[in-house]
């Protein structure tokens, strides 16, 4: 299997001659020091960390698996040497607050690094990943004494996060729930309940785990209003902050799953388990969206990287794999055959793919530098604006980039025919990796039905056309200018039609959603091409690949206009036992 190549370069156009990211970082107050050299000599670490430590391991990860043994759960071998190299390298902590041990650098830098990581050991990475969404929950909901005890361990990687939210009845409906939390007389809460699915909730690579649970108090109200969120440590913690006894839960099994094998996946127990309220009694929900809603970013960003790495795998392979005969003529004429990357169907496996993956990380990063001026514009009005922004771009981010990456780890893998069947090329197994990005964090129709049912519908779309006449005011002179604003007009037509057919009933809204939000994802990209071909930067693969999305990809939005316009009739005809 081809080693995985940080893709460092492209990172750095986007922070420095696209978003010019550095212009902000230089005016807001919280972010010291951080320039251009300083960003990308942070990238070159991260990818070489990323290709000479996690990437090694990816396969032979996937083959050993995490391990069960009596409750105690064991990553894949190497990976507690991998991660002590991570910790000790601050990786976890790199968009911590100083305040607390971490190094407090934006997440535009945070998501091209997050980036390498999953590309190189999305099961390694995951480990990690999901206590950066701990701790930045903890941090914003959390009491001051738990923010002290904490967050210094969290960013430094001694203790780790997990977060439980699933039970078997109860899946995404997070209001069927039954963890029930019982008050202690010492102020905690003592927990018991069963949770499925937790990502990391049981290993080896830390000291302490640091639960995230939701749970129900006994005299909370029904569905989602009486949700409460609570924070259960593997171990207690002692007034001096060393650790003390095991708390009440354990894994009672971990998963055995399609892919990502190497990140143990457990059935959670609870029994009595000490827990503190985090937040206030039965704002459980808005406390683990702040979680949530970092780990969808996360997601996307998961399925980015294996989508990029996929391509890679491919792109190694198609220029040496001789088949056939370019249809315009040899091109290898000392050889039996050519290149398959002189056919062009090959070509457009390849150019789709590179054209969704650079797209993404244009987007991600987007989306990253608006979180980062939600929380650093001096300004009120411009943190509120970007705020709108990423809330209504959080969906389209874990949907729209995670349906592509699987989508383009497909088409590399029909770039290796047979051979890519098979193991010892390394595409099945990012086939497989990449599927669960569209599914866990809440599938992707689901974060369908929360755009429009959430994002778009209860303010009539005011923030979808605040956000289309940002796209507007952004463009700069490119050949695709007129052509973004047609397709912005079409974008506030749908929404427009979605609002007025969705004020008595919200049918019309859900049979549209998926088609929306590709809608929306395909319009954003087609945004972001146009800004990228015009953008100066050295060689003409921008240019290229813009081309190629405007003539063949961006196309898709008519009929996912008409998809949209056609209602839901049809779906809804059937009865359902005729299912």
């Amino acid at each position: 299997m081809s080693p995985y190549k940080p893709p460092v370069q492209d990172g750095m156009f986007l922070l420095r001659d696209f978003l010019r990211a550095h212009e902000d970082w230089s005016s807001w107050s919280k972010i010291d020091g951080l320039d251009v050299s300083l960003a990308e000599a942070v990238l070159e670490q991260a990818g070489q960390l990323a290709a000479d430590v996690m990437d090694p391991l990816s396969q032979s990860g996937d083959e050993e698996g995490a391990r069960w043994e009596n409750g105690s759960v064991f990553a894949p071998s190497g990976y507690p040497e991998a991660f002590s190299t991570l910790v000790q390298g601050g990786w976890i902590g790199l968009g911590g607050d100083p305040k607390f041990g971490g190094q407090g650098l934006p997440m535009t830098l945070g998501v091209l690094v997050d980036e390498y990581f999953f590309a190189a050991n999305t099961t390694l990475w995951l480990y990690g990943s999901l206590t950066i969404g701990a701790a930045h929950c903890l941090r914003v909901h959390g009491e001051d004494w738990i923010k002290d005890t904490y967050l210094p361990n969290m960013y430094s990687g001694k203790w780790t996060g997990a977060m439980a939210l699933t039970e078997s009845h109860a899946g995404t409906d997070l209001g069927m729930l039954r963890t029930a939390a019982v008050p202690a007389p010492d102020g905690t809460y003592r927990l018991n309940g069963t949770k499925i699915f937790i990502t990391s909730g049981e290993h080896d690579l830390a000291e302490n785990i640091v639960h995230l649970v939701l749970a129900r108090l006994l005299d909370a109200p029904e569905g989602v209003k009486g949700i409460s969120l609570f924070m259960v440590p593997k171990y207690l913690v002692n007034d001096d902050g060393s650790l003390g006894e095991r708390n009440g839960f354990s894994s009672i099994s971990i998963e055995k799953k399609m892919g990502i094998h190497g990140s143990a996946t457990s059935t959670i127990a609870y029994e009595d388990a000490k827990a503190h309220l985090i937040g206030e009694p039965n704002q459980g929900l808005m406390c683990m969206f702040t979680m949530m809603n970092t780990a969808r970013l996360s997601v996307g960003i998961q399925g980015l990287g294996l989508g990029d790495k996929a391509y890679q795998l491919a792109s190694e392979y198609v220029k040496e794999r001789l088949q056939g005969r370019s249809p315009t003529g040899p091109v290898n004429t000392d050889g039996p055959a050519d290149p398959i990357i002189e056919h062009p169907d090959i070509r457009r496996t390849m150019l789709t793919q590179r054209a969704y993956n650079e797209g993404g990380r244009a987007f991600s990063v987007f989306v990253a530098h608006q979180i980062d001026r939600s929380w650093h514009c001096e300004k009120q009005e411009d943190r509120e604006q970007a705020q709108r922004f990423v809330e209504l771009l959080t969906p389209i981010v874990k949907a729209f980039l995670t349906d592509r990456a699987f989508d383009s780890a497909v088409l590399a893998q029909n770039c290796f025919g047979g051979h890519g069947y098979i193991r010892e090329t390394g595409i099945e197994q990012v086939v497989r990796d990449a599927r669960i990005a569209q599914i866990y964090e809440g599938t992707n129709g689901i974060q369908a039905l929360d755009l429009v049912k959430r994002k778009v519908v209860p303010n009539d779309g005011l923030v979808v056309t605040e956000f289309v006449e940002y796209i507007k005011q952004s463009m700069v002179a490119s050949p695709y200018t007129p052509d973004v604003h047609r397709a912005c007009d079409l974008w506030t037509e749908i929404t427009r039609e979605i609002c007025s057919k969705s004020s008595n009933s919200l049918e019309f809204a859900a049979g549209a959603a998926v088609d929306y939000l590709d809608l929306c994802g395909h319009i954003i990209y087609g945004w972001l091409w146009a800004r990228m071909q015009a953008t100066e930067y050295l060689g003409n693969d921008k240019q290229m690949l813009a081309d190629f999305y405007w003539a063949k990809l961006m196309p898709k939005i008519d009929s996912l206009a008409k998809s949209i316009q056609s209602g839901a009739e049809t779906l809804m005809e059937p009865e359902s036992s005729w299912f």
